[in-house]
């Protein structure tokens, strides 16, 4: 597995992230990593509008879901039974929203792999890791417009005046975690029951999960991965706005 992951995502990562670096005159680190996240997804644009549409489906399906739930209160074999069957009719999948996650996982491993290497070689190129057709740029200038350490983490314990582009940066990127899960969270209807659906839950933990886990993620490891994971969530945010648009223009 682990083989697989190095040839199928981390190395191909890798050089694009140094062919991209290479690409610009100016040499930013920064700019690459963002270049990087936008052709990432956009490669993943269709398994993304899946996950758009079945969100989307869920929310319309609240009400129903609440009032098999009512109906079946005292009886969860028969309520649990009665929301699989009315998630086969209706082809729908509450867990459908996981696929994309893993996959962000994957590549924000791949990342955080990219940067760690990188920093810990004293900001060289691997030349074992690049392939044939990849020039070796040597030396990564590691910032980000002149301003960002995208090689190092957040010292909590001596926040210096040069860090506090990082820390901003961080807080960007726990915010725009928050707005997109706050988006796509299910709006509730009416309450008719005590009983909280699953999609609900998830939703709703989810929500404040995102940005804690984005916080820690941008104060822990070095901020590179936190710049990757703004523009990520700033890329989402735009294209469900896009596709919420398309999904309720086509049913109108």
């Amino acid at each position: 597995m682990g083989l697989l992951f190095n040839e199928a995502v981390y190395r191909p990562l890798y050089n694009l992230l140094i062919f991209v670096y290479n690409t610009l005159s100016f040499h930013d680190f920064g700019i690459a990593i963002i270049l990087v996240t936008i052709i990432i997804k956009l490669v993943l644009v269709p398994l993304s509008k899946k996950q758009i549409e079945s969100q989307k489906k869920m929310q319309e399906m609240q009400p129903k879901i609440k009032e098999i739930q009512e109906k079946y209160k005292k009886d969860k074999e028969k309520q649990s039974k009665a929301l699989m069957e009315f998630y086969k009719t209706n082809k729908a999948n509450p867990f459908s929203g996981c696929l994309p996650t893993i996959f962000q996982l994957i590549f924000l491993i791949a990342i955080y792999r990219v940067l760690f290497n990188i920093s810990s070689n004293n900001l060289l190129v691997d030349p074992k890791e690049l392939y044939a057709f990849i020039p070796n740029p040597g030396q990564i200038n590691q910032y980000f417009l002149g301003l960002v350490d995208l090689s190092k983490k957040v010292n909590l314990g001596h926040i210096t005046v040069g860090m506090v582009a990082q820390v901003i940066l961080i807080i960007a990127a726990a915010a725009a975690q928050y707005f997109q899960m706050k988006m796509i969270m299910p709006k509730a209807p009416p309450k008719t029951t005590s009983q909280p659906d699953l999609a609900s839950t998830m939703s709703s933990q989810m929500m404040y999960l995102g940005p804690i886990l984005t916080l820690f993620i941008g104060i822990s490891y070095p901020s590179g991965l936190a710049l990757y994971w703004l523009i990520s969530t700033v890329f989402a945010i735009i294209q469900q706005k896009q596709l919420m648009k398309k999904i309720t223009s086509g049913r109108a």
